[in-house]
This record gives structure tokens, C-alpha cells and sequence, in this order.
């Protein structure tokens, strides 16, 4: 898919990024360019010394902002696929400061859309979040609206060949900001703050997340918002899985913060369909084909009315021991208790 291609991931610099840069190159060596944009020049820097000129040809840094429009078609020129994964995420800073949010998130998205209709661009595909569904914060109301942009951009594509879809998971598992890694660097303090007991998440290591978007590079009609099959786990096992024997300090859900996450609501059961490891909730509208096409070249199983994935209601659940076993294995080889 990606070999001979010009490849642009935005917030390259980033956990993902990185990540699927990686995988890119291993797994495409034929991959003509390989376009790193953000706005961080030291990140950037940083970046580069895993990817030096001389081994990896293909590699570019393209300092810009996704909020800049003539700056990001600037890097657009001859590109063939895109791979949107800049935004800013922080729920609390959203909330006091929710222009910047609009204008990174869902202003950027327009940017993105706008120069992949302009400059020839093939694929693009748009990470959302859990937080997107049913939003009960500006963070998540900022990628729904997102979400909407790139969905309802096949509308417009025209002649072009050029399919936009969006991929939605949960919680990644040692990115920078998530509970896991906060927790290890809490946990010689002997108390670990915790928000709610009751509080569930959805769990993702950066690799599966990297693997969605690929399948959705490869796969996706237009149109479609990729939901992978995740488990759950909860924040009481977490603690317990990072230090067993620190102190608990409950204190409050934060502004904008939910117990449980959902990734499909009710609402979007009526579009959502099983394709086996992924669930994909289709455009209610789709531009060139229908919702019993994809069923049948897919073979696909609509999900029942009503169905909805719920972090707190899951049917696979991560143990103590597998949260051990994963930091042990996406964040840190030396881990014990």
C-alpha cells in the first residue's frame, strides 16, 4: 500500500508518530517520502537522531502548524497519503482555553481536507478518540466535529481519487499524559491519586494503534470511523498493578472527565457494523455506495439496534497481571513490584 508512495503524518513528533514511522519503514521499505510535520523544532531535532539522513533517505521534517492553511499545502505537494494525528488532547487545558482546542482541532481538520483536495492526496486517515463519542467535553465535542469534517469530505472529492476515513480508540497505552506512566512516576511517593473508583477505560498499545490505521489505509471505502475490539480495565486494578501497597487519595473526577467511555453510542448503532477484529460505523449518507454494498463485499454483520461499546460494560477485561505484563512490555523491561 505504502511502498513507492509520498507518506505526510501530522504531529509526527508524537507518541504515534513516532510509532508509525517506525512500523512504515519496516514494513514498506519501498516508501518513496516520508514527511514528518509539526510545529516542535527540538522535537524534531530529537526525532532525527533516531533517523538519521544517510540511513533513512526517505525521511523529511516539515516544521509547520496544521492551523497554518498555505503552509501545510506547502508540504502537501506530491504528497499521495495522509495520516492526521495532530491535535491537542489535554481535557483540562480544553476547558480553559477552548479556542485553542477549536482552532488545532477542528479548524486544523479543515486545513487537512482543504490541501488534500487540492494537491492529489489519495488516502487520509484521521485518529479521533473515545471522547468523541457523546461528548461531555470540549476535547471530545472538538474531535466529534472533527470526526464530521472528514466524513462528510468524501462528499465533496468529486473525480478525484481520494477516500477520507477516521479511526477512534481508546486510551494508549504509555503515551505521554495517560494514567500508566503517571502512575509509575507516582507511585515512590507511596500515594496514588485517583479520580473515582468506579472510573474503566479502554486499552490500546501504540502498535495496535499504528495497525488500525494501516487497515484503514488499505481498506476503508470513505467514509468510515474504524473502531477496533479493545479490553477494558479498571483504574483500581491499574493502582494495584503499579503499587500494590501505596495509598489511594480519591480526588474527584476532573472537569469534563467521564466514569465509563464509550467508543459507538446507541445513536450509531443503527450505522455500525462488525468486520470481524474491527467494528466500522458507516456514514449515514455515503456518497458512491451503499450501506449493503459494504455488508456484502465486506461480509459484514450489522451490529443489533441498541448495540453500544462501552468501556465500563466490555466483554474483555485486562487482570493485574496483564497490566504488569504489558507495562513489562510497551513501557518498561525492568518493571516489578
Amino acid at each position: 500500500m505504502l511502498n513507492n508512495k509520498s507518506v505526510l503524518v501530522t504531529g509526527g513528533t508524537g507518541s504515534f508518530g513516532k510509532m508509525f514511522v517506525k512500523t512504515v519503514l519496516q514494513k514498506y521499505p519501498d516508501v518513496k517520502r516520508l514527511v514528518i510535520y509539526s510545529r516542535d523544532e527540538l522535537k524534531q531535532f530529537e526525532m532525527a537522531q533516531d533517523f538519521p539522513k544517510d540511513k533513512y533517505k526517505s525521511v523529511r521534517f516539515f516544521l509547520g502548524d496544521v492551523r497554518d492553511e498555505a503552509r501545510f499545502k506547502r508540504a502537501c505537494e506530491g504528497i499521495d497519503v495522509i495520516v492526521h494525528a495532530a491535535a491537542l488532547k489535554q481535557v483540562p487545558a480544553a476547558e480553559y482555553n477552548p479556542m485553542e482546542f477549536i482552532k488545532t482541532n477542528v479548524m486544523g481538520a479543515n486545513t487537512v481536507i482543504s490541501a488534500a483536495l487540492d494537491c492529489g492526496v489519495q488516502r487520509v486517515v484521521a485518529l479521533s478518540t473515545d471522547k468523541a463519542a457523546a461528548p461531555i467535553n470540549l476535547y471530545g465535542a472538538t474531535k466529534l466535529c472533527s470526526d464530521k469534517l472528514f466524513i462528510a469530505g468524501n462528499n465533496i472529492v468529486g473525480a478525484r481519487d481520494l477516500k477520507m476515513s477516521v479511526v477512534r480508540y481508546g486510551n494508549v497505552m504509555g503515551s505521554r499524559g495517560s494514567v500508566i506512566p503517571f502512575f509509575l512516576n507516582k507511585r515512590n511517593d507511596g500515594v496514588l491519586p485517583i479520580t473515582d473508583e468506579r472510573m474503566t477505560r479502554f486499552n490500546i498499545s501504540l502498535e495496535e494503534g499504528v495497525d488500525l490505521v494501516i487497515h484503514a489505509l488499505e481498506n476503508a471505502w470513505g467514509g468510515e470511523i474504524f473502531v477496533p475490539k479493545i479490553p477494558s480495565y479498571k483504574i483500581l486494578d491499574v493502582a494495584k498493578a503499579v503499587a500494590p501497597n501505596a495509598k489511594l487519595d480519591i480526588v474527584g473526577i476532573r472537569p469534563g472527565e467521564k466514569i465509563h467511555e464509550e467508543m459507538i453510542t446507541t445513536s450509531d448503532s443503527f450505522t455500525t457494523v462488525d468486520v470481524g477484529k474491527y467494528y466500522a460505523i458507516l456514514p449515514q449518507s455515503p456518497n458512491k455506495w451503499t450501506m449493503q454494498d459494504y455488508i456484502t463485499k465486506e461480509k459484514a454483520k450489522q451490529v443489533p439496534t441498541g448495540f453500544c461499546y462501552n468501556s465500563g460494560e466490555n466483554s474483555e477485561w485486562l487482570s493485574v497481571e496483564d497490566i504488569r505484563g504489558l507495562i513489562k512490555k510497551f513501557i518498561d523491561p525492568n518493571f516489578s513490584v
